[in-house]
This record gives structure tokens, C-alpha cells and sequence, in this order.
């Protein structure tokens, strides 16, 4: 019944994702000029994505042909990975080709005003959620379903889940790098020269790497972010039931529980998504986008948690103990569940407060950019800094309150129940890069000074929509991994019994040496990264140079700009460059666990873990700071466009926009698959 329940309503968030789509569909678009131009990014985008996925099978068709060879994992772990990958590719490939139809459509819709493109924004970000949290359900229900027509039961149950977790996680991981490294190759590239030195406006149709930017926006911010949040969403769920297994033996009601938190929040998703929408605001006044925004998630996250009241109470039995001898009772999980809205409001609200309209942390960066480019990158990081302490307290606090009212499972159960409201937060997420792009056809297109007087403010809120859900992706992130890392440990209890200790003394040089290793990991993998985008940026710098050199009339308007050129550079920079830090969590596990053992991998595990969250954290709130800064001076603060000021704001941003788009978000799906392939290599320790 609960396999079921699960399985019709990823199906109906599918279904009105579909809804959706049509009407997404149905919105005009008949601005030749922007068709023309919405054309040129979507064709950018599909081809991108196309020769991404390619360069991943190249990767990931021999893991899946090793992982069904040998026999220590075998044909169920490869069956899951094999619809890990897929399902997580598909959901990348659904965010980008709604996003791309949506845009041009939002630009045109602005016309009509705020209330009108804001929701058709909204609405094409929606589709993009109910498919993440769609799939993710019937991927997982559907193994369920194949496990007990198969016969497979027990512990043995873990191995199509695991397999599904390594799938989605590796594929988000080189989605999250790709899509970064072009996005803000090109977005950084173009705004070096075409701002700073040309002293041109954003998104202006005389430089050659515009469309690139808007191209990167579909392959970064939605493609990439909602392969991410499948994985997140996946990889959470697959880490609780792997745990149930270990901790609950033989209680298929704890195996699936965390479908059933899954499947009420489907149900809260679907009626708050209508629910989020604005009026026009008064003259002067910003749109209540932020207003709306939580409370379509405040909707959700009520109505789910009511219905996981009733069903705790009324249908589902609950054992006394788990096999730690820790009590679990229906109130206690139901409050665990709960505390989990709580941390992704909380999340969410304080990344806002960073980053969001008003902050005294955006006018403080505005205001260091008065002194120059070193004080706004002084000033920009040390916001990012000081954006770690509340989130760290927050994820500490749930963690040891989840703990202390049902163990293990409850700290998993409170990560499931963050990953349940996927739906709601990719639809606020996606939101973002569909009014970014719709600013930007705007002004390629000429379609009036009304048009981006309204597609700005929601571009500007569009940047802290998407800092909050990375916020909130982290913190995720960060929860899943410790429930990977407690069945990384309870597993290897069961696996190696007193041949190996799973007891991980600090006083331990070994496990100390992992420690040292894992805290290394993501400041080395979000070098690489930065780096990649470093290169794709310099090689966009001097193609760009060179067409404002060669090309006659081109600053005049009179001579058209090479686009395709730039879109290619950054392509190709893009799919060399993302291989390398890719593989890092995949290899670095294997090598530390084969040469050091048990237990240094379990200290790499905690070391990639706490330095992990914090890295994060600090380049995505405060990479969304330097960026909203810039805005706040470009809207007339402190000199506004042109001035000295602007010029270092825009320094701010470019060192922001790989922190923020690139290394940061690409952390959160390298944690989780680290502690994925120690759990895979636990019967080769």
C-alpha cells in the first residue's frame, strides 16, 4: 500500500508538471526579433546538453559494466545506478527545455505587468519541481516494486539503492560542474569586457558573449540545479530506507517511511503552487516576491506536516526501540519531520537576510565598493565568512534535537523531510534563471524601457531566490551526508564484525589522517573549479576583445557579433575542464580506504563533511552578496552605472560568480557522493 501510495503520487506530480508545461506553452510569444533570439539560447543550451551527456557516458558506462561485474555488488547495484543516472539526466534535461520555452514568454508577459510574468515565471519553475520530486518517487517506489516481484529481501535490499544514490549523484556532480564552469565562464568574460571596459549594459546585443551568458543560465542554474536536487532528493531517501534496513531489521514499515513523507508532501506541493502569486505594487514600491515565495512554502509544509500527523497517529505501526536500543514513537519521527520545514524556512530566511532586498550585508559591499575593487573583495568575503555561523547553528541544532528524540533514523527522517518540499523550493530556484534570461531578450530585442522595468526587480529577486535554495541545498546536503556516514558505520558493523573497529578514536593517528584528507577535499575540488572558470573566462575575454577589434561597426550596431563562436569556446572549455574535479570524490574515497583502511576513511568522511558545509555556505551566500551589491549600485546607489564604484562592483561579482554558481553548489552533490562510494567499497575494506 505505502509502495503504491508513493508511486501514484510522484505520477500526479508529474501530471501537473505536464499541466503545467502547457500552459507555459500557451503564453504568447510573437516578438520576431526575441523568437530569433530565444532560438539562438535554446539551441545552445540542447546542443551543450547533449555533448555533456555524451562526454559523461564516456565516464559513467564503464562504471556501470565494472559495478555489474563485480561480484561484491552485481547486477541489482547496477540496475540502480543505471536508473539513478538516467532518471538525474532527464531531470536536467526537463529544467533546461522549460526553461528556454518559458523565457521569452516571461519577457513578453511583462508587458502586462508584475503579477502576470511573475506568475508564468513561477509557474514554468513549477514544472521543473513536481518533475524532480516526481521522478525521484517513481524511481524509488518503482526499485521497490522490482525488489518484491524479484523476491529480493533483507539487507539485500540496500544494493538497488545504493546503486540509484551513485547514479544520480554522479551525474549531478558533472552536471553542477559543467553547467557552472559555462555559465560563468561566459557571464564573467562577457562582463569584464563589455562592462568594464566597453562600459556597455548588461545583456546588450553588441557583445558577442551575451547569448553565451544566456545560454549558461539554462545549463547552470536549471539543468545543472535540478540534477542536483533529484540526486539530493534521492540520495536522501535511499540513505534513510539503507538505514532502516541496518537499524530496523525485517520492518518493512520503517523501510518505507521516508515514500511516505515523499508522498504528502507531493500532495502539499500541488495545492500551494497556485497559491504563489503577487499583485502590482504601488509606484515606488518593490513586487512581494519574497512574501509570496514563503508562503507557498509555508502552504506546503503545513498541509504535509498535517497529513503526516494523522497517518503517524492513526496508520502506521512504529517499533518501541531500533537495534541501538534508542525509543522511536509516531509523535517523536512526526517532530523530527517537522523540525526539518523548520531548518529549510530557517534555511532559506537567513541566506534572504544576507543576500536579500534591504540587507545591510549587500549595502555594506556596495558601499566598500566606494574604496575600491580590493575593498569590495574584502568586504564580499568576509560576508561569505560570517554567513556560516547561523546556518552551522541551525543544521547542530536539528541534528542533536533529531538525535535525542529518535536516534539515527530521526536525524534521516528530518533530512527527508527537508528533500519532501524539493518540489516547492526548485520551483522558487528555477524561478531565477527564467527571469534572468527573460531580462536579458528584453534588452537584446529592444522591447522597451516598460518591459525591463519590470523584468529587473525580478531578475534582482531571482538572485536571492536562488542563494536561498542553495542555502537550503546545503544544509540538505550536509544532514544526508551524516545519515550516509551513520550507515557507512552501522553497515561496516555488520560487513567486517570484530574484524574491523568502527569505533573512531580522535586519538588515532589514522583516523586523524583521514580527518586532515576529507577537510582538504573541497577546498581542492572547488579550486579546480574556480580555476575551470577562470580559463573559459580569459579565453571568453580575448575572443571578445578580438570581434570588438576586427568586426567593423560592431559598437555602432551597424555590424553583427559572432556569437556562436563564444558559445563553442565555452562549451568545450566547459566539458575538458569539469572531468578532473568530477572524479575527485569518486577516486579519493577508494585510494584512502584501500591504502589506510576503515578507519581513515571514515575520518575522511567527517573531514569532507564539516569543512564541506562551511566551504559552501560561505562562496554561495556570499558570491549572491557581491552580486546584489552590484545591482544595488546599478539601480542609482552610491554613483550607480559607470561609476568607479559600479566598475569594482562588477570585480566583486565576477570573483562572486564562480563562488556562488559553480564551486559552491558543486560541493553539495561531491559530499554525498564521497560517502556513497565509501558505502560501495565496504565489502573491498
Amino acid at each position: 500500500m505505502v509502495t503504491a501510495l508513493a508511486f501514484i503520487a510522484g505520477l500526479v506530480a508529474i501530471a501537473y508538471g505536464v499541466v503545467l508545461y502547457r500552459r507555459v506553452l500557451a503564453a504568447p510569444a510573437t516578438n520576431t526579433r526575441a523568437i530569433e533570439i530565444a532560438s539562438a539560447i535554446s539551441e545552445g543550451a540542447q546542443a551543450f546538453l547533449a555533448r555533456q551527456y555524451r562526454t559523461v557516458a564516456m565516464v559513467g558506462v564503464p562504471i556501470g559494466v565494472l559495478i555489474l561485474v563485480l561480484p561484491a555488488l552485481g547486477p541489482w547495484t547496477a540496475l540502480g545506478f543505471v536508473v539513478g543516472a538516467l532518471a538525474s539526466a532527464a531531470a536536467g534535461f526537463v529544467g533546461m527545455n522549460v526553461s528556454v520555452r518559458a523565457n521569452i514568454r516571461v519577457a513578453e508577459a511583462a508587458t502586462q505587468g508584475f503579477g502576470r510574468a511573475f506568475g508564468l515565471a513561477f509557474e514554468g519553475g513549477a514544472v521543473t519541481g513536481l518533475m524532480v520530486v516526481g521522478a525521484g518517487l517513481v524511481s524509488l517506489a518503482g526499485l521497490v516494486y522490482a525488489m518484491e516481484a524479484a523476491g529480493v529481501t533483507g539487507v539485500h535490499r540496500m544494493e538497488p539503492l545504493l546503486g540509484l544514490a551513485f547514479g544520480g549523484s554522479l551525474i549531478s556532480v558533472f552536471a553542477r560542474l559543467g553547467g557552472g564552469i559555462l555559465t560563468k565562464g561566459a557571464d564573467v568574460g562577457a562582463d569584464l569586457v563589455g562592462k568594464v571596459e566597453a562600459n556597455i549594459p548588461e545583456d546588450d546585443p553588441r557583445n558577442p558573449a551575451v547569448i553565451a551568458d544566456n545560454v549558461g543560465d539554462n545549463v547552470g542554474d536549471c539543468a545543472g540545479m535540478a540534477a542536483d536536487l533529484f540526486e539530493t532528493y534521492g540520495v536522501t531517501a535511499a540513505a534513510v530506507m539503507i538505514l532502516s534496513l541496518i537499524i530496523f531489521p525485517g520492518n518493512d514499515g520503517m523501510f518505507l517511511y521516508p515514500l511516505i513523507v515523499g508522498a504528502v508532501s507531493i500532495i502539499g506541493t500541488v495545492i500551494a503552487i497556485p497559491r504563489v502569486t503577487i499583485g502590482e505594487p504601488a509606484a515606488g514600491q518593490q513586487p512581494e516576491v519574497m512574501r509570496a515565495m514563503y508562503l507557498g512554502l509555508g502552504i506546503a509544509a503545513g498541509i504535509s506536516l498535517v497529513l503526516l500527523f494523522f497517518l503517524n497517529w492513526w496508520v502506521i505501526p512504529f517499533p518501541d526501540l531500533d537495534a541501538s536500543g534508542h525509543s522511536v514513537g509516531w509523535f517523536s519521527l512526526w517532530v523530527c519531520a517537522a523540525i526539518g520545514a523548520i531548518v529549510t524556512g530557517a534555511m532559506m530566511w537567513i541566506t534572504d537576510v544576507y543576500t536579500g532586498d534591504g540587507s545591510r550585508h549587500v549595502e555594506k559591499i556596495a558601499a566598500a565598493s566606494e574604496g575600491g575593487h580590493g575593498t569590495n573583495v574584502i568586504s564580499g568575503l568576509a560576508v561569505g565568512m560570517q554567513s556560516t555561523l547561523w546556518p552551522v547553528i541551525v543544521i547542530v541544532a536539528a541534528m542533536m534535537s533529531c538525535f535525542w528524540l529518535a536516534g539515527l533514523f530521526g536525524v534521516g527522517i528530518a533530512a527527508m523531510s527537508m528533500l519532501s518540499f524539493a518540489g516547492i523550493v526548485v520551483s522558487i530556484d528555477a524561478y531565477g534563471p527564467i527571469t534572468d534570461n527573460a531580462g536579458g531578450i528584453a534588452e537584446m530585442a529592444a522591447m522597451g524601457e516598460e518591459v525591463r522595468a519590470v523584468t529587473d526587480p525580478l531578475d534582482a529577486f531571482g538572485n536571492t531566490t536562488k542563494a536561498v535554495t542553495k542555502g537550503y541545498a546545503i544544509a540538505s546536503a550536509g544532514l544526508a551526508a551524516v545519515v550516509l556516514f551513520a550507515a557507512y558505520i552501522e553497515d561496516l558493523k555488520r560487513l567486517a564484525g570484530d574484524d574491523v573497529s568502527t569505533l573512531f578514536d580522535l586519538s588515532d593517528t589514522t583516523v586523524l589522517a583521514g580527518l586532515f584528507l576529507g577537510a582538504m577535499i573541497p577546498f581542492v575540488f572547488a579550486s579546480l573549479a574556480m580555476n575551470a572558470v577562470g580559463i573559459a573566462g580569459g579565453k571568453v575575454v580575448e575572443e571578445v576583445r578580438r570581434q570588438f577589434r576586427e568586426i567593423e561597426g560592431i559598437m555602432e550596431g551597424t555590424g553583427k557579433p559572432d556569437y556562436r563562436t563564444c558559445v563553442d569556446i565555452v562549451t568545450q572549455t566547459a566539458l575538458r575542464q569539469m572531468i578532473a574535479p568530477a572524479l575527485i570524490p569518486a577516486v579519493v574515497p577508494i585510494v584512502v580506504g584501500l591504502l589506510l583502511g576503515a578507519q581513515a576513511l571514515g575520518g575522511l568522511l567527517i573531514g569532507s563533511i564539516v569543512s564541506g558545509v562551511c566551504v559552501a555556505l560561505s562562496m554561495t551566500t556570499g558570491g549572491a552578496a557581491w552580486d546584489n551589491a552590484k545591482k544595488l549600485i546599478e539601480s542609482g546607489a552610491h554613483g550607480g552605472k559607470g561609476s568607479e564604484a559600479h566598475k569594482a562592483a562588477v570585480t566583486g561579482d565576477t570573483v562572486g560568480d564562480p563562488y556562488k554558481d559553480t564551486a559552491g553548489p558543486a560541493i553539495n552533490p561531491m559530499l554525498k557522493l564521497i560517502n556513497i562510494v565509501a558505502l560501495l567499497i565496504i565489502p573491498f575494506l
